[in-house]
C-alpha cells in the first residue's frame, strides 16, 4: 500500500488575526501538556491500528510553534515511530515570526527530523500586518529565517496573502520581492477570504475588493513570482523547482492521510472521518464518519488545483479507463476561452481559469452552462 500523510493540528494561539476561523485559542502549560500527550497517544494508537508507514508529516494549525520545540520534537518521534518515518520523509513544522524568535531552539527541530518550515509571513509591509491584527513585523520574518538557516534549514516557505484591504500591486511586489530576497523555496499565496464569524466579517463590506482587483492583484502575483523563479504548480502555490510541498501533494493526488487532533480530518482505507472542534471529543477519542473518499468526481475536482491539471495517463494509472467522455464534453466548451487548455494529455485550467476554478469544475462535472 501507498505512504499516508500524517497532519498534527495544534490548536493553540496568542491572539486571534482579524481574518481567522480556524479552530484556535490561547492555552496555558498544563492545557498545552495534555493536549500533546493526547495527540502523541493517538498517534501511537493508530500506529498500531493501522499498520500503515508515511512519508510526510505536517504540524499545522493555530501557532505550532507556541508549544516550543521539545513538544514538537516530542510529536515528530512519537510519529516516526509510529508510521515508520524514515530520514528522506518531508517533516513540516507551521510557525509564526511572533512565536519563533530568536529564543527559540530550531536546531532541536533539526535534530528531532523536522526539514521544512511553513511560517506565516503574510506581507512584508508593517501597515498591512497590523491591519490583519498579525503581531509580527518583517523584520521579525527576516530574523526567523536566518535563525532558521543557521540551523540547517534548507527548506522553508513563506505564506503570502493577497487581497489584504488597501494592498496595491506595488506593496504586493514588496512583500513577493521580499520573499525572493530571503531566498525561500516556496511560496503560499492566498487570496483573503473574510469569513463568518471573524472580527473582519463585521465590517466586509468596507473591507472586500472588488472581484476585478482581486483578478488583477491575483494575475500580477503570478506573473511577478515566476519571473523571480517560483513556478506555480497549484492554484495558490508556488516553488522553486523540486521544492513543491509533498504534504500537500497528497491533498491534491487524492491519496491518503491521517489527522490527528481537534478539527484534523483523515482519508484512510478509502473512508473519510474527522475530529470536531472540541477538546473534550478530541480526548474522548471521538470521530464522525464523513462518507466515501476517493471517487472519480473527486479526483478530478481536486486535480484540477493542480497546473498540470488531470491528465489522462495519471487518470487511467488511477481507475484504469480514460477520463469519462462526459466531463471531456463539458470541459470543451470553454477550450475557446482563456480558461482552459483540453488536448490529448487532459484537461488544465489557465490563471483566469484558476480565478474562477470553483465554476469551471462544477460546469465540468455537471455539465451545467
Amino acid at each position: 500500500m501507498n505512504n499516508i500523510g500524517i497532519y498534527v493540528h495544534i490548536p493553540f494561539c496568542a491572539s486571534k488575526c482579524k481574518y481567522c476561523d480556524f479552530f484556535s485559542k490561547s492555552g496555558n502549560d498544563d492545557e498545552i501538556n495534555r493536549y500533546v500527550s493526547a495527540v502523541n497517544e493517538r498517534l501511537a494508537k493508530y500506529g498500531k491500528e493501522l499498520n500503515r508507514t508515511a512519508d510526510t508529516l505536517y504540524i499545522g494549525g493555530g501557532t505550532p510553534g507556541i508549544i516550543g520545540a521539545d513538544r514538537l520534537s516530542s510529536i515528530a518521534k512519537t510519529a516516526k515511530f509510529a508510521f515508520m518515518i524514515d530520514d528522506n520523509a518531508e517533516i513540516t513544522a507551521e510557525l509564526n515570526p511572533a512565536s519563533a524568535d530568536e529564543s527559540f531552539d530550531f536546531s532541536k527541530l533539526r535534530q528531532a527530523g523536522f526539514n521544512r518550515l511553513s511560517i506565516g509571513m503574510q506581507s512584508a509591509n508593517n501597515n498591512e500586518l497590523k491591519r490583519l491584527g498579525r503581531l509580527h513585523t518583517a523584520e521579525d520574518v527576516k530574523t526567523t529565517v536566518l535563525s532558521a538557516r543557521k540551523a540547517g534549514f534548507k527548506n522553508i516557505s513563506l505564506d503570502l496573502m493577497l487581497c489584504i484591504p488597501e494592498q496595491t500591486k506595488e506593496s504586493l511586489a514588496h512583500s513577493i520581492e521580499y520573499c525572493a530576497e530571503l531566498g525561500v523555496e516556496h511560496i503560499s499565496a492566498y487570496i483573503l477570504k473574510i469569513e463568518e464569524g471573524t472580527p473582519f466579517y463585521k465590517e466586509k463590506d468596507a473591507l472586500t475588493l472588488d472581484e476585478d482587483t482581486q483578478a488583477e492583484l491575483y494575475l500580477f502575483a503570478c506573473e511577478k513570482l515566476e519571473q523571480l523563479g517560483y513556478h506555480q504548480y497549484e492554484i495558490s502555490n508556488f516553488s522553486k523547482n523540486g521544492m513543491e510541498s509533498k504534504h500537500n501533494l497528497k491533498y491534491w493526488d487524492c491519496d491518503e492521510y491521517l489527522g490527528v487532533g481537534c478539527a484534523a480530518h483523515s482519508f484512510i482505507n478509502g473512508k473519510r472521518f474527522y475530529t470536531e472542534r472540541s477538546f473534550d471529543e478530541f480526548y474522548k477519542g471521538i470521530t464522525y464518519q464523513d462518507g466515501e473518499g476517493g471517487s472519480i468526481e473527486e479526483y478530478i475536482m481536486l486535480r484540477l488545483r493542480l497546473a498540470k491539471g488531470l491528465t489522462q495517463k495519471d487518470f487511467k494509472r488511477r481507475f484504469g479507463i480514460e477520463i469519462p467522455e462526459n466531463y471531456i464534453k463539458n470541459a470543451k466548451k470553454f477550450a475557446k476561452t482563456n480558461l482552459l487548455i483540453y488536448d490529448d494529455n487532459g484537461i488544465k485550467f489557465t490563471r483566469d481559469g484558476f480565478l474562477i476554478s470553483n465554476t469551471l469544475i462544477l460546469e465540468i462535472l455537471s455539465g451545467i452552462g
